[in-house]
Protein backbone atom coordinates (compact mmCIF):
# COMPACT_ATOMS: atom_id res chain seq x y z
CA UNK A 1 0.00 0.00 0.00
CA UNK A 2 1.52 3.39 -0.92
CA UNK A 3 2.01 5.63 2.05
CA UNK A 4 1.16 9.19 2.32
CA UNK A 5 5.37 9.76 4.05
CA UNK A 6 7.25 7.38 2.66
CA UNK A 7 7.75 7.78 -0.64
CA UNK A 8 10.71 4.89 -1.18
CA UNK A 9 13.12 2.98 1.22
CA UNK A 10 16.08 0.62 0.77
CA UNK A 11 17.98 -1.83 2.92
CA UNK A 12 21.91 -2.27 2.13
CA UNK A 13 22.14 -5.38 4.57
CA UNK A 14 26.10 -4.94 4.92
CA UNK A 15 25.82 -1.41 6.55
CA UNK A 16 22.24 -2.00 8.19
CA UNK A 17 21.80 1.13 6.82
CA UNK A 18 17.47 2.07 5.79
CA UNK A 19 17.63 5.07 3.81
CA UNK A 20 14.16 6.43 3.46
CA UNK A 21 12.79 9.32 1.38
CA UNK A 22 9.85 10.78 2.33
CA UNK A 23 7.42 12.83 -0.16
CA UNK A 24 8.64 16.20 1.52
CA UNK A 25 11.52 15.29 -0.35
CA UNK A 26 13.72 14.80 2.89
CA UNK A 27 16.23 12.06 3.03
CA UNK A 28 17.19 10.34 5.47
CA UNK A 29 19.96 7.29 6.63
CA UNK A 30 19.16 5.25 9.66
CA UNK A 31 22.33 3.41 10.69
CA UNK A 32 22.52 -0.52 12.62
CA UNK A 33 18.66 -1.07 11.81
CA UNK A 34 18.27 -4.65 12.07
CA UNK A 35 17.23 -6.60 9.07
CA UNK A 36 13.68 -7.48 11.18
CA UNK A 37 13.01 -3.84 11.20
CA UNK A 38 13.54 -3.24 7.32
CA UNK A 39 11.28 -6.36 6.69
CA UNK A 40 8.77 -5.28 9.01
CA UNK A 41 8.54 -1.81 7.49
CA UNK A 42 7.98 -3.28 4.26
CA UNK A 43 5.11 -5.55 5.32
CA UNK A 44 3.44 -2.53 7.39
CA UNK A 45 0.18 -1.89 6.78
CA UNK A 46 1.20 1.90 7.63
CA UNK A 47 4.48 3.17 6.52
CA UNK A 48 4.40 6.19 8.22
CA UNK A 49 2.70 4.52 11.73
CA UNK A 50 5.58 1.94 11.45
CA UNK A 51 8.25 4.51 11.44
CA UNK A 52 6.96 6.80 13.57
CA UNK A 53 6.89 3.68 16.71
CA UNK A 54 9.83 1.58 15.58
CA UNK A 55 12.58 3.91 13.80
CA UNK A 56 12.33 7.62 14.49
CA UNK A 57 14.62 8.18 17.22
CA UNK A 58 15.55 4.80 18.02
CA UNK A 59 18.69 4.81 15.71
CA UNK A 60 21.55 7.42 14.81
CA UNK A 61 20.92 9.19 11.54
CA UNK A 62 21.88 11.47 8.35
CA UNK A 63 20.32 13.97 6.60
CA UNK A 64 21.16 13.79 3.18
CA UNK A 65 21.53 16.59 0.79
CA UNK A 66 20.31 15.13 -2.89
Amino acid sequence: MPSTVIEHFSYDPDSSTLTIIFVSGNVYSYKDVPRKVYRSLKIAGSKGRYFNHFIRNKFEFEHLQI
